[in-house]
């Protein structure tokens, strides 16, 4: 990125939910870290580099630690004879507070997702370096755009356009191509990363250096604006971004303009990050080849339930069949399937020699061919993710400046409560897209709820995959999944936004049918974007399910079949 072409500020996002589970582990270990060591050895690479082009450097990559990360910097420039004006963000920390604040007692970590007023300050103090520790992804583009327009609090439709900006850069070459339902239409052996080229309103243009791999295009984009969001109000500390007033436009190759943003007061409350430990953990896969597939498997459920004495059983077993044989294979693994067990407890004992001394003992008294992937381990500590939510007026949002002086980050001055939109019951007119921007709702007024568009004409359909004629994005949010699903054109839109709705979601994912799912409409994405509550369990760190963090749940989806409008295909 910084031998690429030119650039005002380089951010670098670091800390998924997972890794601060990883850098509470670190810290426990040794209380000088908690911070992300792997931007450390980036900067011995390009920190004099940066400075001499003049960019200016924000990261998140202080983690559970940024006063000590800031240190090390300044340590790392002094060896190189360089001498960066280096500041930092914090009072995000919340553990040692948590009993004062109604948190569990049992905490590894407590964050609060801080907001980019903090990384404006420092900016603004002449900062060349910025690492703050847990601030909202977003924060990381939209401080520096704070800094350099002067933005205030109340400017929320700006700040929410930067939110956005923001999101579509968090996750790098997923903005380029990268991760992309129709990653056929495009090279993407080497994407480049993407670039925002923010505006004093709050618009921005997403593009890549010249000559890097991959695309941007409306497509990509939309794709990671529906990654990992949810509702249609994007809470946030400084803004809650109202996702469905996002438009795209495509100004050129590799140029996709991100326009009409609408920002609303933020919630009066700030996301807190919990991680704990949940417990140990242990995985017996078995190997199932040929004839009589489920039969092996309850052989070898009953077999292992009777041989484990009651008073070693662990609290939770679960088992999950992978029906990955098929019918005269011509290689022995195509014609196997494999029967994961998943044992859980709070007790490592009951999860470890015993588990295992009785897997193996059925090697020759079990169903025909047994054999395991590999031997039983001696199991391994599993971390949960929660979130709670906090007073914003309780969190200490602090930034250390250059000259160490530190200034106290006040709450937004004006809150309101956010909540998902209500799904529309009449359609309405057909959006643009692209089109001309509505008119700025007046200060009273409430930007309006998105409506479904009109439906489609009937006519005679066929039997094919979702994902002929609709793209899919997932992610995780703690124990829940986010899903979304765009339509690539306005015919295929009106057939979306009637068709998929979340009856139907259920009936072609059969392991939500269970679960509480909220569905948004975001029209000028032509985008419906799904939430399915407790799909992950405890998060990606208990390994609830295959796949932890639904990152192919879109992909599945895509692969189920429906009836499809002939005229779509």
């Amino acid at each position: 990125m910084l031998t690429g072409g030119p650039l005002d500020v380089l951010t670098g996002d670091y800390l998924a939910e997972l890794t601060m589970l990883i850098l509470a582990r670190d810290r426990l270990k040794d209380p000088s870290l908690g911070y992300a060591r792997t931007f450390l050895r980036q900067m011995e690479e390009c920190l004099g580099l940066a400075l001499e082009r003049g960019v200016r450097i924000v990261v998140n990559a202080g983690g559970l630690n940024p006063g000590r990360l800031a240190d090390a910097i300044r340590e790392l420039a002094e060896r190189q004879g360089l001498s960066p004006a280096v500041a930092h963000v914090e009072g995000d920390d919340l553990l040692p507070r948590r009993a004062e604040l109604g948190l569990p007692d049992d905490l590894l970590a407590a964050n609060a997702y801080l907001g980019a007023f903090g990384i404006a300050e420092c900016l603004s103090a002449g900062a060349d370096l910025v690492v703050t520790g847990r601030v909202t992804d977003a924060a990381l583009v939209a401080g520096p755009a704070i800094a350099r327009f002067g933005w205030g609090p109340g400017d929320l439709d700006a700040l929410a356009g930067a939110v956005v900006a923001g999101h579509v850069l968090e996750c790098g070459a997923q903005a380029t191509g990268g991760n992309y339902a129709f990653f056929r239409e495009h090279d993407v052996t080497r994407p480049g990363f993407p670039i925002a080229e923010l505006a004093a309103d709050g618009s921005s243009v997403i593009t890549k250096h010249p000559g890097t791999g991959g695309a941007v295009t409306t497509g990509t984009v939309t794709a990671q604006l529906l990654y990992e969001t949810g509702d249609a109000r994007y809470l946030g500390p400084d803004v809650t971004a109202r996702l469905d007033t996002v438009r795209l436009t495509q100004e050129g190759p590799d140029r996709v303009r991100i326009h009409g943003v609408r920002g609303e007061a933020p919630p009066p409350t700030l996301k807190v990050g919990l991680n704990r430990l949940g417990g140990h953990r242990n995985e017996v896969v078995f190997v199932l080849t040929g004839l009589d597939i489920e039969a092996k498997a309850a052989l070898v459920r009953r077999q292992l339930t009777d041989a484990l004495p009651p008073q070693a059983r662990p609290a939770e077993l679960r088992w999950t069949l992978a029906r990955t044989d098929h019918p005269d294979a011509d290689t022995e693994e195509s014609a196997s399937a494999l029967l994961r067990l998943t044992a859980r407890d709070r007790d490592p004992a009951k999860v470890g020699r015993e588990l295992g001394r009785v897997a193996v003992e059925l090697g020759l008294a079990g169903y025909p061919g047994f054999h395991l992937t590999a031997p039983p381990g001696a199991g391994s500590p599993y971390g949960v993710f929660t979130a709670a939510y906090v007073d914003a007026k309780a969190v200490e949002h602090t930034a250390v400046l250059p000259d160490g002086r530190r200034v106290v980050v006040p709450p937004a001055p004006a809150t309101a409560p956010g909540g998902p939109l209500p799904e529309p019951a009449h359609p309405g007119p057909e959006p643009a897209h692209p089109g001309p921007e509505p008119a700025h709702p007046g200060p009273e007024s409430a930007h309006p709820d998105p409506e479904l568009p009109a439906p489609p004409e009937p006519g005679p359909t066929v039997r094919a995959p979702l994902g002929r004629v609709a793209g899919a994005r997932s992610g995780d949010k703690g124990g829940d999944a986010n899903l979304g699903v765009w339509a690539r054109g306005a015919d295929g839109w009106r057939w979306l936004a009637h068709t998929l709705t979340v009856d139907l979601l259920r009936e072609l994912l059969p392991e939500t049918a269970e679960l509480p799912i909220t569905r948004q409409l975001l029209p000028h994405l032509r985008a419906v974007n799904f939430t399915i509550t407790g799909l992950l369990g405890e998060g990606v760190a208990a390994q609830h399910r295959f796949d932890p963090q639904a990152k192919a749940l879109g992909e599945w989806l895509r692969s189920r079949h429906l009836d499809i409008p002939e005229a779509l295909l």
